[in-house]
């Protein structure tokens, strides 16, 4: 062979500055390029000999990284099947892209959120992000003379015979003066880690193993003990067992495979960073821990890995959302996500209670975001109730059969403590919805299931659905009219008696005689409110006051009688002001002068 000296075919000078500024946002991604090549190498040759095609003995297949510090060089080694002369001529002088001015053109003005994912295929010439000049020495399975290479970061190469006796390739990177950090052992140890950690041979550095081998999720699931998988999940995510695991595997119609996992603690998610907690693989290599256009955002609160080489990588973020291929796996991985919720609540439902602390958060955010998960999700709802047990919506209204379609929450129990009293006599069940999310969640559930209503406790009582039942009519009225009519008279006297006649004033009659009277308010004009406050950043609007007295107490029957007596005086007003204190007292809502008004009252009834 004769020394050749000759240009890089490409249709641009500047090349290689722009691989060396754009190719990648990270410099780092050199390492795993030369390594995935190698890799390919190694693999190939395994199967020309697992064919036939190639006779001698193979070497298990390893790729040794060494650094000379002293002389700044980093050899990427491998025992693959290595190029002939021609093989260089065509894959490396040529450039495995044609397009390198479309190519420049593309990418050299984009801002790096805007730009390509994963450039699998240009691997080679990324080693010039961090090289000044780059050697390849190689020697190809099918015989022929070794060939070495050289390029010192231009269009200019030389091609030369080379002594090389073992087959397969070794590359030299010259690293130049910014790129120095990369030749500390270390880090080259850690990028092995991060990219290529679970390729299926050997990767040493400075001899010295630095992978684990292949990934865990590359074995049939049948085959998979539950201690591999919490094992696999310590070594990847370093934090608890785990609550548990979905294996995926499918061939057919896209290629994946992974594994993903349902984390303890997932109310500590901040649903707007997860980034890293699923990691994306193509065929063992990583990609990348920032997969938010792959599958939807509540997935990513679980932790795991995803293997699929269907996943284009070399595409804008916005082409990638409208994949088909993208599409199907997404939908995969939810039908696999319902799947396991509903197989733990089917075969385990303590234990699926036991986990619902940890769930509820992913379940209810999914429910919300997808119209899919939610309707897969329905029945597996579970809701606490405040003797610390749990139902379902369907068991919820099972039990409280005379609330029909209601749903009866509290999102503060110590604060409700009173009315929670009173439903509880009445035998209806509260459940608690005190999460963060659960606002977005009730309105969603009223939403999919009308006539669907969720009632706060301190909105419920107010409803006739604790109201005793009604006494019998003449027929001339409806028992709701006449009922209403019968206490007009009193009402009106006892709002003007407390001078609050905008006040909207019920009389009803409850199975709990011991309170006079309670505060309550109309449900979604409280919410209204809220949400206006929420959105305000704090100027709560004014909600509408319900004040209801209970007609089976002995005090309310007494104002009752003595008003109808058309009764007046001072002990009668501040009897009417006293019962309408203390339902404010009890609604935590009696304030400022209010308050100070009804102390003084009941210190003077004490002294008399």
């Amino acid at each position: 062979m004769t020394t050749k000296k000759g240009k890089i075919s490409v249709h641009t000078d500047n090349l290689f500055p722009i691989i060396k500024k754009w190719l990648y946002s990270e410099h780092d991604i050199f390492l795993r390029e030369l390594i995935s090549n190698a890799h390919d190498a190694i693999i190939k040759l395994q199967r020309l000999s697992d064919m036939g095609e190639y006779k001698r003995k193979i070497d298990k297949g390893v790729v040794e990284i060494n650094i000379d510090k002293k002389k700044k060089i980093i050899s990427i080694k491998d025992n693959g099947l290595g190029m002939t002369e021609e093989e260089v001529e065509k894959y490396i002088n040529q450039i495995a892209f044609s397009g390198a001015e479309e190519f420049v053109k593309k990418y050299k003005d984009q801002e790096k959120e805007n730009t390509i994912i994963g450039h699998f295929g240009v691997g080679f010439f990324s080693s010039y992000m961090v090289a000044k000049e780059v050697e390849i020495y190689t020697l190809s399975y099918s015989g022929g003379e070794a060939v070495h290479w050289r390029c010192e970061g231009n269009t200019d190469f030389t091609i030369e015979k080379s002594d090389k006796k073992d087959v397969g390739t070794e590359i030299i990177l010259h690293i130049d003066e910014e790129s120095e950090k990369f030749l500390d052992e270390e880090t080259l140890k850690e990028l092995v880690k991060k990219y290529s950690n679970f390729l299926p041979i050997d990767i040493n550095v400075n001899k010295k193993k630095a992978n684990e081998g292949l990934g865990l999720w590359n074995k049939s699931p049948q085959s998979v003990k539950e201690e591999e998988y919490k094992e696999f999940y310590g070594k990847v995510f370093q934090g608890m067992d785990p609550l548990f695991s979905i294996h995926l595997n499918i061939d057919y119609p896209f290629k994946l495979k992974g594994i993903l996992y349902f984390p303890k603690s997932l109310t500590q998610v901040d649903v707007n960073n997860v980034k890293g907690r699923i990691k994306l693989f193509c065929n063992n290599v990583f990609v990348s821990d920032n997969i938010i256009n792959i599958i939807p955002q509540y997935l990513h609160l679980l932790q795991g890995v995803i293997d699929s080489p269907d996943i284009p990588l070399n595409v804008s973020r916005s082409a990638l959302q409208a994949d088909e291929n993208v599409k199907k796996i997404s939908q995969h991985i939810i039908k696999k996500v319902t799947e396991k919720l509903s197989q733990v609540f089917k075969k385990d439902r303590k234990k699926y209670e036991e986990y619902w602390n940890d769930l509820e958060f992913f379940v209810k955010f999914g429910y919300i975001s997808d119209e899919k998960f939610a309707e897969k999700t329905k029945e597996i709802l579970l809701f606490k109730k405040i003797d610390d047990t749990f139902c379902t919506l369907n068991e919820y209204k099972e039990k409280n059969i005379q609330l029909k379609d209601k749903v009866i929450y509290t999102n503060n129990q110590e604060k409700h403590h009173p009315y929670i009293e009173k439903v509880s006599k009445e035998e209806l069940d509260v459940v608690v919805c005190s999460h963060i999310i659960d606002n977005h969640f009730i309105q969603q559930l009223e939403v999919k299931s009308s006539p669907l209503k969720f009632l706060r406790v301190d909105s419920a009582v107010g409803e006739k659905l604790l109201e005793d039942e009604e006494p019998p009519t003449d027929g001339k009225k409806d028992g709701k009219q006449e009922k209403k009519d019968e206490h007009k008279d009193f009402i009106e006297s006892f709002k003007e008696k407390i001078a609050q006649k905008e006040l909207e004033v019920k009389v009803q009659s409850f199975k709990d005689d011991s309170f006079p009277a309670m505060v309550t308010y109309n449900e979604y004009m409280r919410r209204f409110s809220e949400m206006s406050m929420a959105m305000s950043g704090g100027n709560n609007m004014p909600t509408s006051q319900t004040l209801v007295l209970n007609s089976n107490n002995k005090v309310i029957q007494k104002l009752m009688t003595q008003i109808k007596e058309k009764k007046s005086d001072d002990n009668l007003i501040t009897t009417c002001k006293n019962v309408y204190g203390l339902a404010l007292l009890q609604n935590q809502s009696l304030k400022g002068k209010d308050l100070s008004d009804f102390v003084n009252r009941i210190s003077d009834l004490l002294l008399k």
